[in-house]
């Protein structure tokens, strides 16, 4: 997008994501175990355990809580019965939001949610409403500087999607959910390694966001991402990051 910098942007967000590590662990636990829960404790049968693994050791969990996770999941041990829950919603100069949680009292979650959004200038929307302006797809995006015809030529063999080069060099490789994890295996061996890797909501349509509209933006998202029972807000909110 002409003016912003999508690295900057991935840049900001890795920043973010390191300094709430500690959450990160307690949010991959749920992960794993609600994948435990309906997909069976094989992460070889179950696509989504075995990607909740691979980012649990991507971010350096210890494997015994890892198959204590299975485990509760899978019904060996007694643990928390987590339900999914997804919100939509708009925050500032109508950016779209949606919100994953894990949570076992609805009650608790709905309130929290609607709170954050309520406190900084958000409205909770109705199921939906947003919905339509994100695609469930893998995303890989990769250094600028990174060779542009190499890795399109690997990723278009490993069975991506599309491979898309951005204004400031970096390049972002889109896969189905089911073949994400063949084709980051598939990059890691032909040499390639992303900066960002994750099953996610990915936004059709950007919505720029500068000075204090960016600010009060960003505090509504910080907002939503300490609620205990947040797993993950996307947003079609692109923020003017500092270089």
């Amino acid at each position: 997008m002409a003016g912003h910098s999508k690295w900057a942007n991935i840049q900001h967000r890795k920043g973010r994501q390191d300094a709430k590590r500690g959450k990160i662990f307690t949010r991959l636990i749920k992960e794993i175990t609600v994948a435990a829960r309906l997909g069976g404790g094989g992460p070889d049968t179950n696509p989504r355990l075995r990607l909740a693994m691979d980012k649990a050791y991507d971010n350096n969990m210890p494997k015994d809580n890892v198959e204590r996770a299975i485990k509760r999941g899978s019904g060996e041990l007694e643990g928390v019965n987590y339900e999914e829950i997804r919100y939509e919603g708009y925050g500032i100069s109508g950016a779209a939001v949606m919100v994953d949680c894990m949570t076992d009292n609805r009650t608790r979650t709905v309130a929290d949610v609607r709170h954050a959004f309520t406190k900084y200038g958000g409205n909770l929307g109705t199921d939906g409403s947003v919905a339509f302006l994100f695609k469930h797809c893998g995303q890989m995006v990769f250094a600028p500087g990174t060779d542009e015809a190499k890795l399109m030529d690997a990723a278009i063999d490993a069975g991506a999607e599309d491979v898309e080069k951005h204004e400031d060099g970096s390049i972002e490789v889109i896969t189905g959910p089911g073949e994400f994890s063949a084709v980051r295996a598939a990059l890691a061996k032909a040499g390639f390694k992303p900066e960002l890797a994750e099953v996610t909501m990915k936004p059709a349509t950007d919505n720029a966001l500068t000075g204090d509209d960016a600010l009060r933006m960003q505090k509504l998202l910080d907002a939503l991402e300490a609620v205990d029972d947040v797993q993950e807000v996307y947003t079609t909110a692109v923020l003017d990051v500092p270089a």
